[in-house]
């Protein structure tokens, strides 16, 4: 790079470059993915949402229980390509029903950071107790958010967050950090207002080495550069590494980024109430255009709030999920970040790193 960069370190772990991958569900950021992100000197990570949609031991009835075994199974792969000295972590929603048994399961599988958004994780240090080095990161969309957090965490459990991942809606893919769509694109969820905040909020407040990580619309050296001015130490990017040679989605995924265009790119309310970002496969144009497109049994009671459970209106967002990761480009939903349109050709991981940071020597 043109500039030194800042050290990232997340509690006790320190990757070799201040970039996260970010965890995209269901299965497109598997092990195979994270594992390479971190052999290659980033922070990889496994979202642990319907992360055993592929295993032959999923029955299409035993959704959790096969979830738990797909998160710590997946770990051991992730750590297999990784090696020892390799930074893993796992994304674990908040808005999950059995959201404390993904926590769990990701301890238990050695896992280094739990990342944590889709709601506020407030009873993340209770479920991680047992496990006390572990790192907690949550993902925050402004720095009230991130007070809040870190208040109760301290009140509650004397423990303060081990970072910040703010992710900003305005490019971001899947599910987008704010409750309401004319959030999507309000300034005021920017990274160039949002991440000065919160590291004003961490140096002045919390008085500790509590690293920010900037998220949405990250793609090149120059928006790293950028995330560092506003006084980020770390960046995460989720979209460029889905289309990876090394991702865990089937081709027709990767195909299904690699033809997207502008014009491609939508918002839609999903069935947890929550503003997302995707593609218009055909399964998300019919939803625009009828509100829903539940004609396939909900799989799992897997989210806190959804409308197709309570209502039957939407569809199943989790079959949805799993469609697409198969590559069911007619059925499935493909959350997507802007910069999908950037997209042009599969990359190997550690082509991205090396154009970020520079050429890698043998570590």
């Amino acid at each position: 790079m043109s500039r030194s960069i800042p050290v990232l370190k997340i509690g006790k772990y320190q990757p070799r470059y201040p970039l996260i991958q970010g965890g995209m569900g269901v299965g497109i950021s598997g092990p195979n993915l994270a594992g390479n992100v971190a052999l290659h000197g980033g922070v990889g990570t496994i979202a642990s949402v319907g992360l055993a949609c592929n295993q032959p031991y999923y029955t299409g009835r035993n959704y959790f229980e096969a979830n738990q075994r797909a998160v710590r199974e997946g770990l051991i792969k992730a750590r297999e390509i990784a090696g020892e000295k390799g930074v893993l972590a796992v994304n674990c929603m908040v808005a999950l029903t059995d959201y404390e048994l993904h926590v769990r399961s990701a301890c238990e599988g050695g896992v280094n950071i739990i990342i944590s958004g889709a709601g506020l994780p407030i009873k993340l240090p209770d479920y991680t107790k047992d496990f006390p080095e572990v790192a907690l990161v949550p993902i925050v969309s402004s720095a009230k958010a991130a007070s809040l957090i870190a208040r109760r965490w301290e009140r509650l459990y004397n423990r303060l967050p081990d970072g910040f991942v703010v992710e900003t809606p305005l490019y971001a893919g899947g599910h987008l950090g704010v409750t309401k769509m004319e959030q999507v694109e309000n300034e005021e969820f920017s990274l160039e207002k949002v991440v000065p905040e919160v590291v004003e909020y961490v140096e002045k407040e919390l008085k500790t080495p509590t690293p920010v990580i900037a998220a949405g619309g990250i793609w090149t050296r120059e928006d790293i550069e950028h995330a560092f001015d506003l006084g980020a130490s770390g960046v995460q990017m989720g979209t460029r590494f889905a289309c990876t040679y090394e991702g865990d989605a089937s081709d027709r995924f990767k195909q299904a980024y690699i033809d997207a265009t502008e014009e491609d790119v939508v918002i839609i309310q999903s069935p947890a109430g929550l503003p997302g970002r995707a593609l218009r496969s055909p399964f998300i144009d019919k939803y625009l255009r009828e509100g829903t497109v539940g004609n396939k049994p909900c799989i799992a009671n897997c989210l806190t709030h959804c409308r197709y459970r309570t209502e039957r209106k939407t569809f199943c967002i989790a079959q949805a999920l799993i469609d697409a990761f198969f590559g069911n480009w007619e059925e499935g939903l493909f959350f997507c970040g802007t910069n999908v349109t950037r997209i042009t050709k599969k990359e190997y991981v550690a082509d991205i790193i090396a154009e970020l940071f520079g050429p890698q020597e043998n570590k």
